[in-house]
């Protein structure tokens, strides 16, 4: 009879599943095994942190709801989601903008809106222009490009947080013109803390992390023919910009608030300008978005 033991364990697991039919999910699955052992040997991992790492995790499972997804939470604040995001990027077939986190708070099936219309609804606050290009990599502009955006509040709130799940907030979709030119209208969100209610503001505050985020405005563009984008344009002048507590900001991403625009189709309001560079679709493309809207994951776990 084989002996198990702490270094026998792993080639044990790995034979067992070496029958495995897909082999991507045969590869995914050995290196987690290996780096899963690896991990526990490496910590010396007693019985009594094994039952609280299970007992975190089911209590991460517990918070998830149709409109609240604590996994990607843990994910965005372990760094996992901009890692995914980083190495999607490179799977880029040419120059684009550079990706940035989904979030939590992602909902489909947002309205669609007219170019310039406001995402304003139950908030009601100062409002802030944001317009540019959706542009290809000669940069020239890709006509009817969907424009989806999102946003918290100017107190960092957003509508799910806030309001009955049926009403949207604060959220939009717009097609770009037909030289790729969009616009809207939303606010100048605040920086806020991720939510600290659950067992990942519970893990923040263990390790002594701020939790907070910089203000950013979610966007997400795409058009036939073309890499969907999933990004945010974030608020120059935060002070999280340096320590995101979810790792989203990338320099380039950063953008300012300007008074009086000339150029900005609502010059008398403060605007933003932005351009984003679409990199043409690969072939077998898959979803790019390291997220998803809460209630849709819940369905694909049913």
């Amino acid at each position: 009879m084989r002996v198990i033991d702490q270094n026998s364990i792993t080639d044990a697991v790995l034979e067992q599943m070496s029958s495995t039919p897909s082999p991507r999910l045969k590869e995914i699955m050995a290196s987690l095994v290996r780096h899963l052992h690896a991990f526990a040997r490496e910590v010396d991992l007693t019985p009594g942190e094994w039952l609280e790492g299970v007992s975190f995790l089911t209590a991460v499972g517990q918070t998830c709801t149709p409109h609240r997804q604590e996994f990607i939470l843990l994910s965005d604040t372990l760094g996992l989601s901009a890692l995914v995001n980083a190495l999607n990027d490179k799977r880029s077939a040419g120059p684009c903008t550079k990706s940035s986190l989904l979030g939590p708070f992602y909902r489909q099936d947002a309205p669609t809106r007219q170019l310039g219309e406001s995402i304003l609804g139950q908030t009601k606050g100062s409002e802030t222009v944001f317009y540019g290009r959706v542009v290809n990599a000669a940069g020239q502009g890709i006509p009817n490009a969907l424009v989806e955006v999102w946003e918290a509040d100017e107190g960092g709130y957003y509508d799910l947080q806030k309001f009955d799940p049926e009403v949207m907030d604060l959220r939009g979709c717009f097609h770009a013109d037909s030289e790729g030119r969009y616009c809207l209208r939303g606010v100048c969100p605040l920086g806020y803390l991720i939510p600290m209610d659950g067992p990942i503001g519970n893990m923040i505050r263990a390790q002594k992390r701020h939790g907070h985020r910089p203000a950013h405005v979610h966007f997400m563009v795409s058009a036939p023919g073309y890499r969907e984008l999933v990004t945010a344009l974030y608020i120059s002048g935060d002070e999280h910009l340096e320590s995101d507590t979810v790792f989203g900001v990338s320099e380039s991403l950063v953008v300012s608030v300007n008074k009086n625009a000339a150029a900005s189709p609502f010059p008398s309001l403060p605007s933003v300008h932005f351009d984003f560079h679409l990199a043409a679709e690969e072939k077998e493309a898959a979803t790019g978005r390291v997220g998803a809207d809460p209630s849709q994951i819940l369905k694909r776990g049913a």
